[in-house]
C-alpha cells in the first residue's frame, strides 16, 4: 500500500496580474506567470509553503442558555507564507508591491546595475493572481495546485543579512474575494487535485 494522500513535497507559487487565466492541472505555467524563486521550491526556506485558512465566529448566546445557541461566521481569510531566500533584484520586487525594477548599462568606471525603489505608493497596492502547485495525494505523477483569482502581498520582508545563514524575504499573500466566482465558495480561489491521468 502506498500512502500517496500523505504529503511531503513542497509547493511551487507562481503569480500573474489579477484576473488572469490559470494553466489547467497538467500545463506548465506559461507568461504571463512568474514564479517565485528563480529556481522555485529551491529557493524557498525549508519551512516551504504555509497554506493558512483563518476564521472567525460570532457565537450567540441567550439569557437562557449557558452555552451558544448558534453561530455566524464572521470574516475568513485564506494566505499563503514563505520566506524566499533568492535575493536578487526581480524577486525582491515581489515583497516590494512589485515595484519597477530599472537597469542600467555598465559605463566607464560605472558597473551595469538594477534598482528598485524601497517605498510603496498610497493607493496602489498591486493584485496578483497567485497559483501554488505540488503532488496530487491521489497520485504522485500527478499534480494539484491552488487557485487564487484576486490576493495581493502583505508580508513585511525583514532579510537579516549575517554570517552563515540565508537571507529571506518573508511573502504572505492574501487572497481577496473574486466577485466573478462560479459559486459563493470559490470566492477566495479553488483547490484541484488530479486524480487520473488524462486520456
Amino acid at each position: 500500500m502506498s500512502f500517496f494522500e500523505i504529503i511531503g513535497a513542497p509547493l511551487t507559487v507562481w503569480i500573474a496580474p489579477a484576473g488572469t487565466d490559470f494553466p489547467t492541472i497538467a500545463a506548465a505555467p506559461a507568461s504571463p506567470w512568474l514564479r517565485l524563486g528563480t529556481n522555485g521550491d529551491r529557493n524557498y526556506d525549508v519551512a516551504g509553503v504555509e497554506v493558512q485558512h483563518s476564521k472567525t465566529y460570532n457565537k450567540v448566546r441567550t439569557a437562557g442558555a449557558t452555552g451558544p445557541v448558534t453561530v455566524f461566521l464572521d470574516e475568513e481569510d485564506v494566505m499563503f507564507r514563505l520566506s524566499l531566500l533568492d535575493m536578487t533584484i526581480e524577486q525582491y520586487a515581489h515583497a516590494l508591491n512589485n515595484n519597477t525594477v530599472t537597469t542600467v548599462a555598465p559605463a566607464a568606471g560605472q558597473p551595469g546595475h538594477r534598482a528598485i525603489g524601497l517605498s510603496e505608493d498610497v493607493g496602489r497596492t498591486a493584485q496578483f493572481a497567485l497559483l501554488a502547485r505540488g503532488l496530487s495525494p491521489y497520485n504522485p505523477a500527478l499534480a494539484m495546485q491552488y487557485e487564487i483569482p484576486r490576493c495581493f502581498q502583505s508580508g513585511a520582508p525583514n532579510p537579516i543579512f549575517r554570517k552563515g545563514q540565508p537571507a529571506a524575504l518573508q511573502l504572505t499573500y492574501e487572497a481577496l474575494e473574486n466577485a466573478s466566482a462560479v459559486n459563493p465558495q470559490q470566492r477566495l480561489g479553488v483547490l484541484r487535485q488530479a486524480h487520473l491521468p488524462a486520456l
